[in-house]
């Protein structure tokens, strides 16, 4: 590999891992924001997510370059190309934290439920999930990976669970249906994090592998 593109490709790396780490916190910040039904801290989460959008524009501005001026093949290219979908991912994610986020000022002034029955099984899953695809991001471990694509079953199992608890407390407490449906809003964004994170760690897969894992499962279902 040419000095100046392992340079670039260097330099890639640690931003990469930078808005990772970025994203990582956010998520944790408006768990905690919901737990607390913390406001401020909420809108402080909505208030910073400029940055990470900035961020994620710069990465996306600097693989172009290196695709440009570099050229890279083979394993280079597919770095490139692996951090340019991590990044698009990885900005979705923090727009899904914004998400959760304004959902406290929804709630703050209401009466206060006991969460779904595995909510917080629900929350830890998906930021374990987080920490294991960064942890693959940086050991370049495709077998870490796939355990955070195995993991994303149990997430989906916890948000179909609390779809059901939810219309049953609604029955229940029909006065409480503000309450209830931003609870149920705040796991289908967790689902979707999680979603987000399995991509990451198929893309790592295809960083260290070249293999397109994506679907994968489902095609050989089908045949």
């Amino acid at each position: 590999m040419p000095a100046h593109l392992k340079k670039e490709i260097e330099k890639l790396k640690a931003k990469i891992l930078s808005l990772s780490e970025m994203v990582v916190e956010d998520v944790r910040c408006a768990m905690k924001a919901v737990a607390n039904l913390d406001v401020g801290l909420a809108r402080r989460i909505v208030e910073e997510d400029i940055e990470i959008d900035r961020f994620e524009v710069e990465i996306e501005e600097d693989c172009l370059k290196v695709l440009a001026l570099h050229q890279p093949v083979a394993i280079d290219l597919r770095f490139i190309i692996a951090v340019l979908k991590i990044n698009n991912d990885l900005e979705r994610i923090a727009d899904l934290a914004v998400n959760i986020a304004e959902r406290v000022e929804i709630i703050s002034d209401k009466i206060k439920i006991a969460p779904a029955p595995r909510f917080s099984e629900m929350i830890e899953k998906t930021q374990e999930m987080m920490r294991k695809s960064l942890r693959a991001l940086v050991n370049m471990d495709a077998a870490l990976a796939r355990e955070v694509m195995a993991d994303d079953d149990i997430v989906d199992d916890i948000n179909r669970e609390i779809y059901d608890w939810v219309k049953d407390k609604i029955v229940e407490s029909p006065d409480r249906i503000t309450v209830y449906i931003t609870h149920l809003s705040i796991s289908r964004y967790l689902e979707r994090i999680a979603d987000s994170t399995t991509n990451i760690a198929e893309d790592v897969i295809y960083m260290i592998e070249g293999d397109i894992v994506r679907h994968a499962a489902g095609m050989s279902n089908s045949k």
